[in-house]
């Protein structure tokens, strides 16, 4: 019997200005995944754990089981019995990745057992498959960064075309989860389908900024760089007190800040930890003056991806 088990973070995707475009991975929260073989045939989910018994339990409707079921086909080994233990270790429909993650962790860990017959970056495909079982998009700005680890630009989806970026040692992200949930579905049906040639072309400004202020680094240019007008102004609406949460953060050292995501979470970058524990807390507080609990997590960006935390493979 061989086993292991994997964890796969949590994402940022938009990055304010970068929609369906830009995304970056952070150290924690994120999802684990445990595989074992077993001799018969088929993928297997045989417990989840942290998802209030929401997600559902058949291979073909999870996000982590579709995506392992995508990979063994492609790489013709149906014949390959997988038991898998889910443990969401994040909010369902918080803006942090949480359908990437477990899709991540899933496909990460299969290509692993098998002894890595496809280099990570060709696990894409598989990964983005459980992303259009959870939203109806197979988009690339979540599970990219989650399994490449860092900054990731899709600069195409037809032909699939990923950059990884670097970015500055000394670059942290605040995350706040507030205790409310937004649909990912629900956050795209808003969106507007025609934009402005004005906003356009604000828009690619502050992208082609924010790039450059990372590969720099410029700090000034990355803050003036993130800024959003065509997603933010939208989808703000349904986050409680979202401008005075990013006045809070602005307020408190932040390059800037904006929407996780299609949200509620929220991100701050800033220029080392302290900050950016003082950016959780004021963003925190703002929330709580309304009444609103909230998560909070500090990291530097992410650089590693998935990471394998157990193993028992036998040859």
């Amino acid at each position: 019997m061989n086993s292991i088990r994997v964890f796969a973070p949590a994402t940022v995707a938009n990055v304010a200005c970068g929609f369906d475009i830009f995304g970056f991975a952070v150290a924690n929260p994120g999802d684990q995944i445990t595989l074992t073989t077993r001799e018969e045939p088929g993928v297997s989910i045989t417990d989840i754990f942290g998802d209030e018994g929401r997600l559902p339990r058949e291979a073909e409707r999870n996000t982590a089981g579709i995506a392992i079921q995508t990979y063994l086909q492609h790489i013709g080994r149906t014949d390959v019995g997988i038991d898998v233990v889910l443990h969401k270790q994040m909010p369902l429909g918080s803006g942090l990745g949480s359908s990437a993650a477990s899709a991540v962790a899933g496909v990460y860990a299969i290509n692993e057992l098998l002894g890595r017959p496809l280099p990570t970056v060709k696990l894409l495909p598989f990964a983005m498959e459980g992303e259009r079982l959870a939203c109806g998009s197979a988009h690339a700005d979540n599970v990219a960064p989650s399994l490449l680890g860092g900054f990731v630009v899709i600069r195409s989806y037809n032909p699939l075309d990923v950059i990884r970026i670097e970015t500055p040692a000394s670059l942290f992200c605040t995350l706040v989860h507030p205790d409310i949930e937004v649909n990912t579905k629900d956050a795209r049906f808003i969106l507007k389908n025609e934009v402005s040639l004005k906003n356009t072309i604000i828009q690619m400004g502050n992208v082609a900024g924010l790039i450059a202020g990372l590969m720099t680094p410029d700090y000034d240019l990355i803050s003036r760089s993130l800024v959003d007008v065509i997603i933010e102004p939208v989808r703000a609406i349904l986050i409680p007190e979202f401008h005075e949460v990013k006045q809070a953060a602005l307020d408190n050292g932040a390059l800037g800040c904006s929407l996780s995501g299609s949200g509620p979470s929220m991100f701050a970058l800033s220029r080392d930890i302290q900050t950016a524990e003082r950016i959780g807390q004021a963003m925190q507080q703002a929330f709580l003056s309304v009444g609103i609990t909230s998560d909070a997590y500090v990291s530097d960006i992410n650089k590693q991806g998935p990471k394998v935390l157990e193993s028992s493979v036998l040859s």
